[in-house]
């Protein structure tokens, strides 16, 4: 099969489980060897799926890396894996390229991807016409394609781009017919229609999709994902369409929940942190809490929380071994947060945001919520913004983990780490926050 037109290999990309599309107009210096240039930012990082982060800190230029499940689809509709593709993400200047793209791969465009001789090349960076589309499924596998110069599918694709814009980095957004209206209005039509629901009896779903009652106090959260028919878990992905869910009803946001992956922490576990660095009560429970700011003391922890490996000034990473430390008085290291944790989770839950506020009411012994007009779109983000914003005291480390001593002479552990800011705040996490009447 050949593709006619941009539409034809959007419907390719669909049937085999794409969900949405970006696109790059290609430069000569987008190729197999000097990489495919994505963003001078980690913003890009929001659109893509991609693994585990590792650091490579003993590189000539020091960064990061990630693997991508990425397919290539040929003229004859066939695809296969590149099962060398990754992104190499480097914080000194800061920008992410895609390499190893090409390798193994019986289905790429290795005619089209090699470098170019330096007697043929022209302007620095000149677009050369190639265009590269990549479709992307929920369950995080890339199919790309490449569009050559004066195809049927470059041709149509329009010069100023399709309406929905811009995606980050250098990306741009690829329609594809199997999407029933942007997210963002399907996102808006389903908040409006649990809007006027009124109050709703807290529940939430089980690991079959079953609604059931719930009555802790965090249900404001679990009754609004289970009206949307999202299953609870701990996967660091967004909950609805590409868009983080976040209900809310007094004025600070937990923004994300990380465990620390380094440390005396993750060494010996939650439970013995806080027997060691807890404070008693007379109830027999011991608390690891206090809010936790950059450079501050805590008196109810002796800790000093610490941001090691970041610019301020520049935003930028200058060390990627560094990260978040929990550092007590002998100056050891209780608790670590590293960047490729921070970073992932951080590009994964929070491209696209929205902050819905909620009213919680007692009605014949059952409680219950109601979920309020006004909402709050957060759009375009970067894991810098995220240290700026904790190297400023906006954001504050805010756990609330515990140790029970139970009445068999065991305990019982509750872990909870907790990244959180004020809601007035918020605005300085993206590059856009609306207030959206439903």
């Amino acid at each position: 099969m050949a593709f006619t037109d941009y539409s034809s290999l959007a419907d390719l990309m669909a049937s085999l489980g794409a969900k949405r599309a970006v696109y790059k107009r290609l430069s000569e210096n987008d190729n197999s060897k000097q990489q495919i240039y994505m963003g001078s930012d980690f913003s890009f990082l929001t659109e893509l799926p991609f693994g585990e982060i590792t650091k490579y800190p003993d590189m000539k230029i020091p960064n990061f890396k990630a693997p991508v499940e990425l397919w290539w689809i040929n003229e004859n509709g066939e695809t296969a894996p590149a099962p060398d593709a990754q992104l190499i993400l480097y914080p000194k200047y800061p920008e992410v390229r895609l390499s190893g793209f090409m390798r193994g791969c019986t289905t790429a465009p290795s005619g089209y991807m090699s470098p170019i001789p330096a007697e043929e090349r022209g302007e620095k960076n000149s677009k050369d016409g190639r265009i590269l589309i990549l479709g992307i499924t929920d369950q995080g596998r890339i199919y790309a394609y490449l569009a050559i110069k004066n195809s049927p599918v470059a041709r149509s694709i329009p010069v100023d781009g399709f309406p929905d814009g811009n995606a980050g980095g250098t990306l741009l957004r690829f329609p594809l017919r199997s999407e029933a209206g942007n997210s963002r209005d399907q996102l808006i039509s389903k908040l409006t229609e649990v809007n006027r629901m009124g109050w709703i009896e807290s529940c939430r779903m089980d690991s079959k999709g079953n609604i059931m009652r719930y009555n802790a106090r965090n249900g404001g959260g679990y009754t609004l994902e289970a009206l949307f028919g999202i299953i609870p878990n701990g996967r660091a992905e967004p909950d609805f369409m590409g868009w983080e869910l976040k209900a809310f009803t007094g004025n600070r946001i937990t923004l994300m929940t990380p465990e620390p992956d380094s440390g005396f922490y993750r060494e010996y576990g939650a439970k013995e942190f806080v027997l060691k660095y807890g404070h008693d009560t007379p109830d027999a429970i011991k608390y690891f809490t206090g809010t936790h700011k950059a450079g501050i003391l805590n008196k109810t922890t002796s800790m000093t929380m610490e941001i090691r490996g970041f610019d301020t000034v520049k935003g930028t990473i200058t060390d990627v071994s560094g990260g978040i430390f929990l550092i007590p008085p002998d100056g050891s290291e209780a608790a670590i947060w590293s960047f490729p944790v921070l970073l992932k989770h951080w590009s994964r839950k929070h491209s696209h945001a929205c902050y819905v506020r909620y009213d919680s009411e007692i009605r014949e012994g059952k409680t219950g919520f109601k979920y309020r007009d006004p909402v709050w779109l957060g759009e375009g983000t970067d894991f810098s913004l995220f240290l700026r914003a904790m190297s400023s005291g906006k954001i504050v480390y805010d756990p609330a983990t515990k140790v029970i001593l139970l009445k068999t002479g065991k305990t019982g552990i509750k872990a909870r780490s907790q990244f959180r800011m004020n809601f007035k705040e918020l605005g300085c996490l993206y590059t856009a926050f609306i207030e959206k009447t439903l």
